[in-house]
């Protein structure tokens, strides 16, 4: 789960990270009492106009705007506000503004870079600086790996005093500007792990003319797992950010994700879906979604199922592929055919089932009326249902 900068600094400020701080507002008539409210308590005349999406390039979208007076201010703010925002991660079809963040400006000396995130090769959490902030870091890793310096935290430890000495460092923080940048990232990591983090960003983080080490950006993702902790966390997610078919999906319990392909998965398992994805890849086709719906799969599951799919334009043929364990092939099979017949789907419909009650799953899908296709193995599955997408394409 994601959630807004406005909201991510609100949760450093608590572990006494400092931020660039400020107010929000949801419609222009907020804005003129908020600028003043932003200039009066944060001392400061010149202040920050800062679209709220869940994207980031927002400043080379224009929604990150410097106004150095009130009037500047109120004219960034109204043209923010309800903008069609398009940015690198967007895509063309943009995100509307519906909140913008109005805070202090300061004068910035150096611009930073800190992470935090799992690494999974390594089974620890990795703290990540680089001297090159404000820049998308994936650009760095790529050209200037060296830039990035990391230090390995074991997930039962906090970050110690060396290894936060040994971020400073990497910043060419002064020996004066150490305690401060060390209580920074000591913070930082403290905050990652109480609130089940899965990646904490700051981009940048700045080093002011005054010498603050201060937040300007804050990205967050959680992990969902563990939201049942952090109810706070779940009041703060901003359901006009989310896509509509996967927020329908959870509702039933379905782990969607949407593609950009054109040939639907309903898979048991999230292994098995990424096996199934990389086959249609393999057989020459483009995945339209991933689509788990789990161990305890049934005629309602696999109809709330279909039903996702095929709100997916794009979705020209439906595999679904199942593996029978502690779910059975035969319940299944009665739910393919009871969701094909009660939505009356127009997209050829291939099926592959193994395991538990197979036999009796082949023969309930052989004996129905409904027109599926029915597969001996995953790769014989693969090539029907790109074939069957080729057919419904031209």
């Amino acid at each position: 789960m994601k959630i807004h900068e406005y909201q991510g600094k609100s949760i450093l400020k608590k572990y006494n990270v400092p931020i660039q701080d400020g107010y929000i507002i949801n419609n222009v008539a907020q804005a003129a009492e908020t600028i003043q409210k932003v200039q009066k308590d944060f001392n400061t005349n010149d202040v920050i106009i800062k679209a709220q999406i869940h994207a980031g390039g927002r400043g080379k979208g224009g929604g990150i705007k410097y106004s150095s007076d009130f009037y500047s201010a109120l004219k960034n703010a109204n043209e923010v506000l309800g903008m069609n925002l398009k940015t690198h991660q967007t895509g063309e079809n943009g995100k509307k503004v519906n909140t913008v963040y109005i805070t202090e400006a300061f004068d910035i000396k150096k611009e930073y870079y800190a992470a935090i995130t799992l690494d999974r090769s390594t089974k620890k959490d990795v703290f990540m600086v680089s001297t090159e902030g404000g820049m998308d870091i994936e650009a760095v890793a790529k050209d200037t790996p060296e830039k990035i310096v990391k230090v390995w935290i074991e997930p039962d430890k906090d970050l110690d005093e060396k290894d936060a000495k040994v971020l400073s460092d990497a910043l060419k923080f002064s020996s004066d500007l150490t305690n401060q940048a060390v209580d920074v990232f000591k913070n930082m990591y403290k905050c990652y792990k109480e609130m089940d983090c899965s990646l904490l960003e700051i981009n940048p983080l700045i080093l002011s003319d005054d010498n603050k080490i201060v937040a300007l950006d804050a990205k967050f993702n959680f992990d969902s797992n563990a939201l049942f902790r952090h109810k706070d966390v779940i009041e703060m997610q901003d359901l006009t950010e989310e896509d509509g078919m996967e927020l329908e999906a959870s509702k039933f319990n379905l782990n969607y994700v949407k593609l950009e392909g054109n040939v639907g998965c309903m898979v048991n398992g999230a292994g098995l879906a990424m096996a199934t994805m990389d086959i249609i890849k393999l057989s020459g086709g483009d995945p339209a979604n991933f689509l788990d719906v789990g161990g305890k799969a049934n005629a309602e599951t696999i109809k709330s199922g279909f039903e996702i799919i095929l709100k997916d334009k794009n979705v020209k043929a439906v595999l679904i592929n199942i593996f029978g364990g502690i779910v059975r092939c035969d319940r299944v099979a009665n739910g393919v055919v009871q969701a094909v017949n009660d939505l009356g789907l127009k997209v050829p419909v291939v099926v592959r089932l193994e395991g538990t009650n197979a036999d009796i799953a082949k023969d309930i899908l052989s004996k129905s009326n409904v027109e599926i296709l029915p597969a001996n193995n995953l790769k014989d599955a693969a090539d029907k249902v790109v074939n069957a997408a080729l057919k419904e394409n031209k």
